[in-house]
């Protein structure tokens, strides 16, 4: 049952109100207040999934309403009420995240497709929350030896900041779960998270990929589009193998940084742009820089922080971790049935050098819930893994 609570203390106002929500769903349950205290007190008490609240009401009006629904972290969507004259009001309201606004008296389809679109708005946003769930845990970063302990402290300093920041490691280390956590963890965690590999797109490609393009700007340009800072906007644009890209759209990406600004491929007109940038590589740029493969302005503007994944190897205390995680993830993933280590497998797995580092070890344990015994056994570790 979906639960309703009008905030109006105007009593024929609520009867109209109720009258049209009933004959619209008769699953809906409504609750009335007469005045903004007393739906803040039910508010507080009760969990509801819609609020209409009218703005002009004794003891606390439904501005104030909206505030104190913020301070204690009420999350439920708002339509105002407003009556004519306090439409500058009701703009203040949308501000403080109200979803919409109604005119009284109200109008029978505008305001049950506003009800409607908002409870569709409810819905959207608590799935969006589970699948968010399930992408963090599969982005976690697993671990309890101190290199990584380090790099997740230094993930929750840095997070919160629009710093810039650049991770190095090998393949396979989990660059690209650092960045993730980077953006899970900050102001922009719900905005867009844009990744970018520089490694798999073609050099003459990159800039349309990352800057966009106009009709005409080249050959298979068909139609104006957008690039992915302009995806990014708001949010959080990760550069993965940043040291592959040309150094023509280097020069495009440091202006980006420099100035906030980016134009799209035969168009001089300025985009402006809020992007936080995180890049990454698996090559030593001052090397880069050295042999004239990388700008140094480029590396100064990105490097404001430096995260270094450590490589398996340096980190074999979490084996053990790590491959237990990977059980549990690929056998919700795949439907596949649990499996355990025998001290003997997980001791083979610990000797093991890892040269693809957290990648291989993922690939290996998929490979052995697939094919291997249950429990896995040494001699599975032996059949399954890379000679």
């Amino acid at each position: 049952m979906t639960k309703i609570l009008i905030i109006e203390d105007e009593e024929p106002i609520r009867r109209v109100l109720v009258r049209i929500l009933i004959d619209e769903n008769e699953n809906f349950h409504i609750t009335e207040a007469k005045n903004g205290k007393e739906g803040i007190s039910l508010l507080k008490k009760e969990k509801f999934d819609l609020v209409l609240c009218d703005i002009k009401m004794p003891k606390m009006d439904g501005i104030e309403v909206l505030q104190e629904t913020k301070i204690n972290n009420i999350n439920i969507p708002f339509i105002i009420l407003t009556g004519h004259g306090n439409l500058e009001t009701a703009v203040d309201a949308m501000k403080l995240g109200a979803y919409d606004f109604i005119s009284k008296p109200p109008d029978l389809n505008r305001l049950l497709t506003a009800v409607r679109n908002a409870l569709e708005n409810k819905s959207l946003r608590i799935e969006n929350k589970k699948l968010r769930k399930k992408i963090s845990k599969k982005n976690q970063i697993i671990g309890e030896s101190q290199s990584i302990v380090k790099v997740t402290e230094m993930i929750s300093k840095v997070a919160k900041t629009d710093a810039r920041v650049l991770i190095t490691g090998e393949n396979g280390t989990g660059k690209e779960l650092v960045a993730n956590q980077l953006h899970e963890q900050s102001n922009r965690t719900n905005k867009n998270f844009i990744e970018v590999n520089c490694a798999a797109i073609p050099s003459e490609l990159i800039e349309s990929e990352l800057f966009g393009h106009v009709k005409g700007s080249f050959t298979s340009a068909i139609k104006d589009r957008s690039g992915k800072f302009e995806a990014a906007n708001k949010g959080t644009l990760f550069l993965d193998e940043i040291a592959d890209m040309s150094l023509a759209a280097q020069a495009k990406v440091l202006r980006a940084l420099e100035e906030n600004r980016i134009q799209r491929v035969g168009n001089e007109k300025d985009i402006s742009i809020d992007v936080r940038v995180i890049a990454a590589t698996n090559k030593d740029l001052k090397k880069e820089i050295a042999e004239g493969r990388f700008r140094e302005d480029l590396y100064h503007r990105l490097a404001v922080i430096i995260i270094h994944v450590p490589k398996l190897i340096e980190r074999k205390e979490d084996i053990s971790l790590l491959a237990n995680h990977f059980i549990e993830l690929i056998s919700k993933e795949q439907g596949l049935e649990m499996k355990n280590f025998t001290k003997e497998a997980m001791k083979k797995l610990d000797n093991y050098s890892w040269t693809g580092n957290v990648r291989e070890l993922r690939n290996v344990v998929e490979r052995l819930m697939i094919l291997g015994d249950n429990p896995i056994t040494a001699e599975n570790i032996t059949q399954f893994t890379p000679k």
